[in-house]
C-alpha cells in the first residue's frame, strides 16, 4: 500500500499489505532489510518475491513499482484501480 499512514487510519487496507508510503519514504526499496524492519515494523519482502503495488486510485503506485524495479525486484505489479477499485468490487478491509 503506497498511501500514506493517514489514509490507512481513514480507511483501512487491503488484508496482508504492507504500508510502504511512496511520498514520504520513496527511499524503502534502497535502504538494508534491517533498516526496512525497523521503519516499516515487518520484514521486507525479497526481491524476488512478488509483490503488487497499489495506493488510491493507481497514480503512486505506478510510482512505488517503478522505485522497486530500479531497486532489483523482479516481479513487481501494478493494482491500477487501486484501493478506490478494491472498495468498490466489494473487497475485504483490514482495520
Amino acid at each position: 500500500d503506497a498511501r500514506e499512514p493517514h489514509e490507512l487510519q481513514q480507511t483501512g487496507r487491503i488484508p496482508g499489505a504492507i504500508n510502504v508510503p511512496i511520498t514520504t519514504a520513496p527511499d524503502s526499496f534502497h535502504i538494508s532489510a534491517d533498516e526496512f524492519e525497523d521503519r516499516f515494523g515487518c520484514p521486507r519482502p525479497s526481491p524476488a518475491a512478488e509483490v503488487v503495488m497499489y495506493c488510491k486510485a493507481g497514480v503512486r503506485s505506478r510510482a512505488a513499482a517503478g522505485l522497486a524495479r530500479d531497486a532489483g525486484w523482479t516481479s513487481v505489479g501494478e493494482y491500477p484501480g487501486s484501493w478506490l477499485d478494491w472498495v468498490e468490487k466489494g473487497g475485504k478491509v483490514q482495520h
